[in-house]
């Protein structure tokens, strides 16, 4: 019996190019599997061609697969993404041919979590601003012993207002309340109500909010959440925290509330279109408000411990579904 033939369509987001194009020690449980093939990036018009004919697993991160190319691959059984969202999937078109379908939930809840504390400290204490500033020479030139860039705010008796509780929001809400915040779990539009998980009315929490952190799934409901009436119904000076999707967000009404001063600052790790185009007006330098915001490059999921509680469920998913078994399945 010839060996199952797997496909990584977009390894190099996970493993930052370590294999250069041969399995390595990265997906050596994978490799164990079957006979694996590791493309670092895939383009749309090369998934059939690379998949073949005889590749019975297909793994990806990004690299979209619809009914068109799930329907040209004959010996295609499993579909494998290497993350927790499934929007990049027809999962209808999968559940059709009899096509299964696994995720990841849960790998990066703590790093995820983690980040968002780390957008949080920093738009409240600007470490890295006033580190660049003493090297700069500002402290040896101030005329006192200390001198602030901003207006510093300690977190305890704030108040967190949470847009998705499931379990990052969890974690961001242990963390707060660590911190000593106020954490207030605010109701996702769309999203169905459960007993025993009281929330808030979205319109009612946010302008109790110091802190805004959005955690909830990109659906039709929860596309461009984020525009004008939700920046103008929160507090003036609140501050926008998005680890989740950028399209829960629409970036010119971001931008105009930055603009106003309305909206006192905004961390995002994620951005509608990624890479974002250079002329992107949530990462012009020379914006007014270019201080009060920070994006960072979708990095949230990616600590190492985290890539690698990643790599490990990928291949417990494919082992699972070759014995017969299902784990993790979406389909």
């Amino acid at each position: 019996m010839s060996a199952v033939r797997i496909v990584i369509l977009d390894s190099f987001a996970i493993d930052q190019g370590e294999l250069q194009g041969a399995p390595g020690s990265t997906w050596r449980e994978l490799a164990a599997l079957g006979e694996l093939v590791v493309y670092p990036q895939t383009a749309s018009a090369e998934v059939v061609e690379r998949a073949g004919d005889d590749t019975v697993a297909v793994l990806t991160n990004k690299v979209p697969l619809g009914n068109a190319e799930l329907s040209a691959l004959p010996a295609l059984r499993y579909v494998g993404v290497t993350a927790t969202g499934t929007d990049i999937i027809d999962l209808e078109a999968a559940r059709a041919r009899g096509i299964a379908v696994t995720n990841v939930p849960g790998y990066a809840t703590d790093s995820v979590a983690e980040l968002v504390f780390a957008l949080i400290l920093h738009l409240s204490y600007d470490v890295a601003g006033h580190s660049a500033a003493v090297k700069a020479g500002v402290w040896a030139a101030s005329p006192d012993f200390c001198f602030f860039r901003q207006p510093l705010v300690e977190l305890a008796g704030k108040t967190l207002v949470l847009v998705g509780s499931g379990a990052i929001g969890g974690a961001v809400a242990r963390i707060g309340e660590a911190f000593g915040m106020r954490v207030v779990r605010a109701a996702v539009p769309g999203a169905p109500t459960r007993a025993g998980q009281p929330r808030a009315p979205l319109l009612e929490a946010l302008p109790l909010a110091d802190f805004v952190s959005l955690h909830c799934p990109l659906t039709a409901a929860t596309r461009g959440l984020v525009g004008a009436g939700f920046l103008a119904a929160m507090k003036p000076g609140a501050i926008l925290i998005n680890t989740g999707r950028g399209a829960l967000v629409d970036d010119a009404a971001l931008a105009a509330a930055l603009a106003s001063g309305h909206l006192g600052g905004a961390g995002l790790d994620v951005l509608t279109v990624e890479p974002p185009p250079p002329n992107h007006p949530l990462t012009d330098p020379s914006a007014p408000w270019a201080g009060r915001i920070v994006v960072t490059p979708h990095i949230g999921w990616g600590t190492v411990e985290s890539r690698r509680r990643l790599v490990s469920e990928v291949a417990q998913n494919l082992a699972a579904f070759l014995q017969g078994q299902a784990r993790n399945r979406v389909v």
